[in-house]
């Protein structure tokens, strides 16, 4: 006797993000072979393995997902492994579990973040420019991607109590520092500038500057908008690298009042 097909409930439908998350962009996928539930109808023969890499990707796009709209508490891998089309095991295959998944999104987020200004700075040769740009678009992903503040900040928190959290964030943020050391290490010697402290130094205090900026956009949105993150930075930038008070436009100082 044929039976009907299963369909999925209610809450099962609610369950499974269906749109894409801001700064990340994947595309959603349909269930495959290795889903919890496969399409009806669909072909019997052998389906070719999923590469690695792209279930990692898809894993981490629905984690994304899933992370910015329930947090991290009422996130369930379940729904995630469902959502990039596999069972759970898929996640234990390339994650410890939720902590490691849930930092492993984070750090794809500083890491798409600290590309996009270095592509944005690579065509930039003077100081004023440079730091401009470099504000701008630091400002730019502040203010229009408060999930991954969000995320960032609720991590946080957790790890303050929690010493599995806190042994997945404090490897994250000393990578991040580090990027940003890097970053200042090659702007300096692209530009000519001369910072007054060594590039660790200053990736620190900028490292900690864009999150604070980040915390302050996500308790007071109307005060701290795109402009006053943009202007933070800039002042912070033209202190800590050295620029010239003749090397600066009126834009750097605009808020000067």
């Amino acid at each position: 006797m044929n039976r009907e097909p299963k369909t999925r409930s209610r809450a099962e439908a609610d369950a499974a993000p269906q749109h894409g998350t801001p700064g990340i962009g994947y595309p959603q996928y349909p269930s495959d072979s290795a889903g919890t539930r496969p399409a009806q109808g669909g072909p019997t023969g052998p389906v070719p393995r999923v590469p690695r890499d792209e279930v990692r990707r898809r894993l981490l796009a629905a984690a994304a997902q899933s992370f910015a709209e329930r947090g991290y508490e009422d996130s369930n891998l379940d729904d995630i492994a469902y959502a990039a089309g596999f069972t759970k095991g898929a996640i234990y295959s390339n994650f410890s579990g939720k902590p490691e998944l849930f930092g492993a999104v984070l750090g794809a987020g500083a890491d798409t973040e600290f590309n996009l200004v270095m592509s944005e700075l690579r065509d930039t040769e003077d100081l004023a420019g440079t730091i401009g740009v470099a504000a701008r678009t630091v400002a730019r992903h502040i203010v229009n991607d408060a999930e991954r503040g969000q995320l960032g900040l609720e991590f946080a928190a957790r790890a303050a109590r929690d010493d599995k959290a806190r042994g997945i964030l404090t490897p994250l943020r000393r990578a991040q520092r580090a990027a940003a050391s890097r970053s200042i290490a090659e702007v300096a010697a692209r530009t000519g500038a001369e910072p007054v402290a060594g590039p660790d130094v200053i990736g620190l205090i900028l490292h900690c500057l864009c999150n604070g900026l980040s915390n302050e956009r996500i308790a007071d949105p109307e005060a701290i908008d795109i402009a006053g993150v943009e202007q933070a930075l800039a002042t912070a930038l033209t202190a800590l690298l050295g620029l010239p008070a003749d090397s600066r436009t009126s834009s750097d100082t605009s808020g000067d009042m």
